[in-house]
């Protein structure tokens, strides 16, 4: 297997992609399928497939393709999502309870056992379960309850502070949605930044040569 370190970024990137469509096949009675059928599935090529998988090991047999259940168990064990991460969010404003209302974390391995947030009224209240404390708790939180991954929903002039923070409170990786731009290597852990505004721009960017009378006509 090849050291995670030495995997591309953009290998890395379809990772959750196969998985999440292995899933797919998994709940439709899917037993087992060639890199060509799930090369359709995912608008792949064979090749790119079996070249992405080789990464990290050898999971297709010739003639026989790859066992979903089986890849999928792999999958888990490759994107660390077999072990359940504990997370904590901070900023429960409109989209920290979104995030905390509808998002199925459990489907990445990870499990929120805290939000926090400076509001009065919003702290003490309970959203499916998870309780929001005072942001004056979180190191406390966090020494007593040893949290794996923050998600980071702060208003943007204080992401890099509360990042530094969350740093020196153990957290190991942060979910970054305050559309400022956190570095691994200035904080020393992994950071995934998260754009809404990178995925409704890559949309318009497909429908700018689409002549909108043409999709009317029959």
């Amino acid at each position: 297997m090849a050291n995670a370190k030495n995997v591309s970024k953009a290998v890395v990137s379809r990772l959750p992609r196969y998985y999440r469509t292995l899933r797919e096949l998994a709940t439709e009675g899917v037993k087992r399928i060639s890199s060509k059928e799930l090369a359709a599935q995912m608008d792949l090529t064979a090749s790119q497939i079996r070249q992405d998988l080789s990464c990290f090991g050898g999971f297709g047999q010739q003639g026989y393709g790859y066992s979903v259940d089986k890849l999928i168990v792999e999958l888990e064990r490759i994107l660390g999502v077999a072990a359940s991460q504990r997370a904590i969010l901070l900023g429960v404003g409109n989209l920290g309870r979104a995030l905390l209302r509808n998002f199925d974390f459990s489907f990445c391995g990870v499990r929120p056992i805290g939000a926090f947030d400076t509001v009065p009224e919003v702290i003490g209240c309970d959203f499916r379960g998870i309780p929001v404390h005072d942001l004056h708790e979180l190191e406390a939180f966090c020494e007593r309850e040893r949290p794996d991954i923050a998600v980071l929903c702060v208003p943007a002039d204080q992401a890099q502070e509360e990042a530094e923070r969350l740093v020196r409170c153990g957290i190991r990786g942060i979910w970054n949605f305050t559309n400022v731009s956190l570095r691994d290597d200035t904080l020393g852990i992994p950071i995934e930044n998260v754009y809404f505004t990178d995925s409704l721009m890559k949309l318009c960017y497909h429908m700018k040569d689409t002549d909108p009378f043409e999709l009317g006509e029959s």
